[in-house]
């Protein structure tokens, strides 16, 4: 028969093994909130076990004090895992977009692609133009392609025409992988970097939309002045109460360097410092941990930003509203009366690419057809009929 101590070691290594296989499980799996938990439980179990092997609890009042202690420990780890599930409970925004119900030529699916009514007055057959850009824009220049490329399959992430993000879509400009993408005006790093390249960027605005603000459905603000937006990402206002909402602090969340959103934040904000994003640690294949800007969660003290066609058309969340700027709603017509201040152009942009259907195919998008489609995709054209 095995001595009580040398049970209780054999115990502990077989504890210790098991604990060090789950929780490299825990961090592999991006799982680093459970670890506390599950590391206070094993320690809870092996005590509990061992002073039974030793007869500990022959009173009631051990039992109870043990019970007690060890219920305090569980809790205390508890709270992390709680928080993480309370906040993993709250919606993210930006939402993931399905950008197949927008593929040219859909081959049988369900689309949500617009078309033109007639033929198009171009038509392109080789020497295609490579094409990316902002997921917000993929709606609409993919419409400019069913309605001039030859009708064949273009995925969007592995063909002559895929969707992005901007970083990504800028970086395959300047490597030359495309010839042109539809984005926001770059960052001042973008156009840093493709000054060290030695490549002249062209921007053709091709169309017009809105920056906007949005919060929680129940915030009670519905409006803010630009100069307080502008206090708020500087750091300056810190609640909401300072500008007619509730006695809460703003969660003012931001995006990721060199986004679209960024970008025009930046460009709102001018000269004005923009205080820290909020960030969050996320794990990183086994064990790594770094930290990015947080996804905007939909607390109800929470603000974001983000373009309107991709909020409202795309996205489609409920759970926010648009804020008025100035007292005024981000519409198509207040965009296109040049009403709402935070209205800008987005465009075409190359970087001295040889192919000779490029300017063709721009030329295009200004022409009354281009335009029509700007027009019936949501957005505003940058040329009046």
């Amino acid at each position: 028969m095995i001595a009580p101590m040398a049970f209780s070691v054999l115990l502990l290594i077989g504890f210790l093994f098991f604990t060090g296989v789950g929780l490299l499980y825990l961090l592999f799996m991006g799982l680093i909130h459970y670890i506390p938990l599950v590391v206070i439980g094993v320690v809870v179990l092996y005590i509990w076990i061992v002073m039974m092997i030793f007869h500990y609890f022959n009173t009631k009042k051990r039992k109870k004090w043990f019970g007690i202690i060890a219920g305090i420990f569980v809790m205390g780890a508890a709270v992390w895992p709680i928080m993480h599930l309370y906040k993993e409970s709250i919606s993210t925004v930006d939402a993931e977009v399905d950008v197949f119900y927008y593929e040219p030529f859909s081959m049988g699916r369900e689309t949500k692609l617009v078309s033109l009514d007639e033929a198009a007055t171009l038509t392109l057959e080789d020497n295609l133009p490579r094409i990316d850009g902002a997921t917000a824009l993929y709606p609409l220049y993919a419409a400019f392609v069913h309605a001039v490329y030859p009708e064949k399959e273009y995925n969007p992430y592995d063909s002559e025409v895929m969707v992005n993000t901007t970083p990504v879509a800028y970086d395959n400009l300047f490597s030359g992988e495309v010839d042109m993408i539809l984005a926001a005006g770059p960052s001042d790093a973008q156009l840093k970097t493709a000054k060290q390249k030695g490549l002249e960027l062209k921007l053709t605005p091709v169309g017009r939309e809105a920056f906007v603000f949005f919060v929680n459905q129940k915030n009670p603000v519905t409006s803010l002045e630009l100069k307080q937006i502008q206090d708020i990402y500087a750091g300056k206002i810190t609640d909401w109460k300072e500008v007619g909402g509730n006695n809460e602090p703003i969660r003012a969340f931001q995006r990721p360097e060199d986004s679209g959103s960024q970008t025009a934040l930046e460009r709102l904000m001018g000269d004005i410092p923009i205080m820290d994003a909020p960030e969050e640690n996320v794990p990183e294949g086994m064990g790594g941990i770094i930290s990015e800007v947080s996804k905007y969660r939909n607390y109800k003290n929470a603000i974001g930003y983000t373009f309107r066609y991709y909020s409202t058309e795309m996205v489609g969340n409920d759970e926010i509203k648009l804020l008025a700027i100035n007292g005024v709603e981000p519409n198509k017509e207040t965009i296109r009366n040049e009403e709402y201040p935070i209205s800008s152009e987005f465009y075409v942009v190359t970087a001295g690419t040889e192919n000779p259907n490029v300017e063709k195919f721009i030329e295009w998008m200004l022409s009354p057809q281009g335009q029509e489609l700007v027009e019936k995709v949501g957005y505003v054209p940058v040329k009046k009929p």
